[in-house]
């Protein structure tokens, strides 16, 4: 009988060994053939590029790790993120980016984030000039972050004050008579500028994703920059594009691109040829079929042209705002309607993550004076045709040159005609600029 019971221990004892090696190779197994498809991820990322290789990698991970993927968030940690950075490091960095570009597009559009005009506030300001005139009126301050961001936390831009108060509450000089023998309306105080709050609130709106400082916006370094190009180079000196083509206005017509920025860009480059600047208008659709990461669709594109024509020295990429549809950002110069415009860069850096490593840009500071030196340019000789200069933690593809310039041209709410009116004050600033005129 004791015999029999410890036969019976012996047995049970063998085969719980022998169901925890089963186990053990059923684990062993899963993690071979999971080692096996993560490699096969790293050669479809040298062969199909990251993109893909990162989907692919995603696809593994959800199927042996689902319960983890909900980490995979911008700066999310975890074991999604641990297990990436670990066994692939390279292909988590381009998971990063991956996620981190589609969203500079895909959070609401970035242009609907844009500085959205109050016209309530307008209102108010006009009916009251005099505080407007001694800077109380708290303009690009109510609702404002403690870093001094004129975004309001509705998520509606206070940008009255650069429409109807950016002129009138003098920085400006008394005209010299050589300045009114140049066409000037206002000359703006330098001095006036190196004062960073006030440089800030009266010609800046900052995104309230991202922050800058007096060392980055230094007035007196932006405004010294020499921005002059050799107009005699041989081939194109200015590449003018639109990573989204298919932005148009009111009265657009449909399937006809003369009607959307496109259209705005060949009246630019005419206008900037009269001038004497040898122009490449690059007509590409890089927000068709869909306009989600136009910007990496652009990328590799702009990059091939500017590597074909050295002579570039100038990128300006055209755009059209989207605001509120009872907002109209209209103006008149020189006896036309006109659309106004708005200078707009990217920081590669965010309140959030900081500096973002993967998003170098290492001519932020040059975009920064060209924007600057267009904007001061625009006051004295067009005031009231732009609106304060728009500043967000992405890149968008400004990083390819040093005198980058995103220009978003009114919005949906104005015509063709006003939209097409503001390329001749627009390619006017750009020549006095260019050519330190």
């Amino acid at each position: 009988m004791d015999y029999r019971r410890r036969r019976s221990r012996f047995t049970g004892r063998n085969q719980k060994r022998s169901r925890g090696l089963l186990l053990f190779a059923v684990l062993l197994s899963i993690i071979f053939s999971g080692s096996l498809l993560f490699r096969a991820g790293l050669v479809l990322a040298k062969n199909i590029g990251p993109d893909l290789a990162v989907r692919f990698y995603n696809r593994v991970l959800n199927l042996y790790l689902p319960g983890y993927m909900s980490a995979q968030m911008e700066g999310g940690t975890g074991i999604y993120t641990d297990i990436t950075a670990s066994v692939y490091p390279a292909l988590a960095a381009s998971e990063q980016i991956l996620w981190y570009e589609s969203q500079a597009e895909g959070m609401a559009d970035y242009e609907n984030l844009a500085a959205q005009e109050n016209s309530r506030t307008q209102l108010m300001l006009a009916e009251n000039e005099s505080a407007a005139e001694s800077g109380g009126d708290g303009c690009g301050q109510e609702g404002a972050s403690g870093n001094g961001n004129a975004f309001r936390q509705d998520g509606e831009a206070d940008v009255s004050a650069s429409d109807s108060g950016q002129q009138k509450d003098s920085p400006a000089d008394e005209l010299t008579e050589e300045e009114r023998r140049d066409g000037k309306a206002v000359s703006v105080n330098r001095k006036k500028l190196e004062d960073f709050d006030y440089l800030l609130q009266k010609f800046y709106q900052v995104d309230n994703t991202t922050t800058i400082g007096s060392r980055l916006l230094n007035a007196k370094k932006l405004l010294a920059y020499d921005l002059t190009v050799d107009r005699q180079s041989d081939g194109p000196v200015i590449l003018i594009y639109h990573t989204h083509s298919q932005e148009g206005y009111k009265d657009s017509v449909a399937n006809d691109p003369s009607t959307t920025v496109v259209g705005l860009g060949d009246y630019l480059t005419e206008l900037l040829e009269e001038k004497g600047f040898s122009v490449l208008h690059d007509t590409g659709s890089y927000d068709v079929p869909e306009r989600d990461r136009a910007y990496s669709v652009a990328a590799p594109n702009i990059e091939a042209i500017l590597k074909k024509y050295p002579s570039i020295q100038v990128v300006i990429d055209l755009h059209r705002d989207g605001v509120n549809e009872d907002v109209h950002l209209v103006t008149e110069q020189n006896g036309k309607q006109t659309a106004k415009i708005m200078f707009f860069n990217g920081l590669s850096h965010t309140t959030a993550l900081g500096d973002i490593p993967y998003l170098k840009n290492p001519y932020i500071e040059d975009n920064l004076a060209f924007s600057l030196q267009m904007q001061i340019a625009a006051a004295e000789y067009y005031p009231d045709l732009t609106r304060r200069i728009y500043l967000k933690g992405y890149r968008f593809n400004m990083h390819f040159c040093p005198k980058s310039l995103l220009v978003e041209v009114g919005a949906q709410t104005n015509t063709v005609e006003e939209a097409m009116n503001a390329m001749e004050p627009l390619a006017e600033l750009l020549n006095k600029v260019l050519t330190g005129a």
